[in-house]
Order: C-alpha cells, then sequence, then structure tokens
C-alpha cells in the first residue's frame, strides 16, 4: 500500500497553503482509492471569521479537502503528473456533523467512474469513525492553462 506525507503530495497535486487541505495520505491505489487524513487546526485563516468565538470549518473548504484526497488518486500516476484536477459538478453533499479544531478528518474516496479525462469519486469524510461529510465529486483532469 503506497502512503504519502505533505512533501509527497505536493508532488502530485498543484495545491499549496493556504489550500493544500491534505496532510497526509494513508493508503493509495492510484486510479482506484485514497484514505488521506486533514487535521483541523485553530490556527487556520478560516477560523477568524468562521465564526469568531465559535470556530466551524466552512463547508465548501471540507469538500475541497475531500476532494483533495480524490485528486491525489488520479493524479498519481506518472502519465497525469503536472496536470490538474477541476470540479465538474458535486452531487449529493450530505453534512452530518460540525468539524471544529481539534478534529481529525479521515477521507476514503472511491473511483465510481472515469471516461476520457473525466471522472466521479465519491468522497466520505470521517471525524472519530462519525461520517461528517459525504458527496460525489465529478471532475476532469487537464493541462494547466500555462503549458
Amino acid at each position: 500500500m503506497i502512503t504519502l506525507d505533505a512533501i509527497e503530495i505536493q508532488k502530485i497535486i498543484p495545491h499549496r497553503y493556504p489550500m493544500l487541505l491534505v496532510d497526509r495520505i494513508l493508503e493509495l491505489e492510484p486510479m482506484k482509492r485514497a484514505v488521506g487524513v486533514k487535521n483541523i487546526t485553530m490556527n487556520e485563516l478560516q477560523f477568524l471569521g468562521h465564526f469568531p468565538g465559535e470556530p466551524i470549518m466552512p463547508g465548501v473548504l471540507l469538500i475541497e479537502a475531500m476532494a483533495q484526497v480524490g485528486g491525489v488518486a488520479m493524479l498519481y500516476p506518472e502519465e497525469n503528473r503536472g496536470k490538474i484536477a477541476v470540479f465538474g459538478k458535486i452531487d449529493n453533499v450530505r453534512f452530518r456533523r460540525q468539524v471544529v479544531p481539534g478534529d481529525q478528518v479521515i477521507t476514503t474516496t472511491e473511483v465510481v467512474k472515469i471516461r476520457g479525462n473525466m471522472g466521479v469519486i465519491h468522497c466520505e469524510g470521517k471525524v472519530d469513525g462519525q461520517v461528517a461529510c459525504e458527496c460525489d465529486c465529478t471532475f476532469a483532469i487537464m493541462d494547466p492553462k500555462n503549458s
């Protein structure tokens, strides 16, 4: 089983601080599935305003964090290195609990379908074994515009 730390993740997906939202990949089967970790810490910029005195991880950032785990699975193969995975659509989103500083989100992504450069991944993020969020992300694998 392939595992990756934050430095290795940055060799695969283009995200950087403050938008790199996956800290470690625990399991990776390229083009099939990935399990990743996002540690939620109070010093993240979004908690300055969401919400003062009662910090909650914004749902859109939670979805982005989960999608980045799937992006690692899709961009890991050598033929996809240097490319980007961009959202086409997000379906079946369910938020089941709040995510707050101190939580650790364990995301499991499964590739549901691939056709050409398009695909669908199912994402499920859990905190302490409870589902916090799940969704289906449609994406396209593309060359960056500046290449």
